[in-house]
């Protein structure tokens, strides 16, 4: 979900504020090779001191900059890219940071029995769309090189403890890539810290990925809008509305190429090494926490539209499917999706 829901919600809230509401500050930067921002409603005549809007920039982007520091695979001094070059199988300490994320994505990867895997990190990087990014035109690898490449991908090949916080791997060549659920990790972090302060109503936004609590500057819950899965512009497919936890989107419409006649999509499917085949266009997933709704959106969307709303379904996620026909798109969203539906 790009940047373009948060300039709907920041119409909304522009559109619905008074005098008499809450003060909404807006704040914004860059991290993890996109933007971040967020509205922060501070009470008038607290008796708390909160910082200014200076202090809770510093703040917030030194959170977010410690995150980075952690589970970044762009910055070749991360904790995670260093573990990625590390070329033995014993235990590598880590931050307890890095091993409770780590221990979330094995946990989904577990869950779904292999369709979400953070080991795919090589492919996604050999396709073009990870952080060793190829010269465009993007083009089909060779079979060749997708297999000798899917031998050390699996997430059974990762082993995580967490005290002493470490990693390990099975197998030397193994490489790890947390993009699907650092971004979802990275807003829970900034909520943290602003729960610390004593904040209590909030939007925080990571390259789409969000999370809210309390109440809008209207006095209500916050409205978000999920993005038509259009290749260009930007239109709104439906709106939200939340009060509380993480909302998370993934998709195909973005980052993509096409080459003879077909089109392949960054998400990967683990067990062929090759792009996802299906027609869904992006899925949508509300959780508890932004980190969760993170990981379970890029899961969902690598099973696809039969058996990821089955598995939806049957396992009670609050999840929302936007698929192509010819006729233009088809919805569907599970019961507890439903609630959140802006009619």
């Amino acid at each position: 979900m790009p940047a373009y829901v948060l300039a709907f919600l920041c119409l909304l809230i522009l559109n619905g504020c008074s005098e008499t509401e809450p003060e909404a500050i807006k704040l914004q930067g860059q991290t993890m090779g996109t933007t971040w921002s967020a509205v922060i409603l501070l009470p008038k005549n607290s008796e708390t001191a909160f910082p200014d809007n200076t202090a809770l920039q510093a703040g917030l982007d030194n959170v977010l900059k410690t995150v980075n520091d952690q589970m970044s695979t762009w910055q070749q001094d991360s904790e995670l890219s260093t573990f990625n070059r590390y070329e033995q199988t014993d235990w590598f300490p880590v931050s307890g940071q890095l091993a409770k994320v780590t221990q979330a994505a094995l946990a989904v990867s577990r869950f779904s029995e292999g369709q979400y895997d953070v080991t795919v990190g090589p492919l996604v990087n050999l396709w073009g769309f990870g952080a060793a990014k190829k010269a465009t035109p993007l083009t089909v690898p060779e079979q060749s090189a997708i297999d000798e490449i899917l031998l050390n991908v699996g997430y059974t090949k990762l082993a995580v403890r967490l005290d002493p916080p470490a990693l390990k791997k099975q197998m030397r060549g193994v490489y790890v890539d947390l993009s699907s659920i650092a971004k979802g990790y990275g807003v829970d972090q900034l909520a943290a810290y602003l729960n610390q302060l004593g904040v209590t109503d909030y939007m925080l936004e990571i390259g789409g990925e969000i999370h809210v609590k309390g109440q809008s500057p209207r006095g209500d819950n916050w409205r978000i809008a999920v993005e038509k899965p259009v290749d260009l512009g930007s239109s709104i497919q439906q709106g939200l509305n939340l009060k509380a936890g993480g909302l998370a989107t993934s998709g195909d419409y973005r980052n993509f190429f096409s080459a003879g006649g077909k089109r392949y999509s960054h998400t990967l499917n683990p067990a062929t090494g090759y792009p996802i085949k299906h027609s869904l266009a992006s899925v949508s997933v509300m959780a508890e926490n932004t980190m969760l709704a993170d990981a379970y959106a890029t899961m969902l969307m690598a099973m696809g539209e039969v058996k990821g709303k089955a598995f939806a379904v049957e396992k009670g996620l609050d999840a929302y499917f936007i698929r192509r026909t010819d006729d233009g798109f088809e919805t569907f969203a599970t019961d507890g999706f439903k609630q959140a539906l802006i009619q």
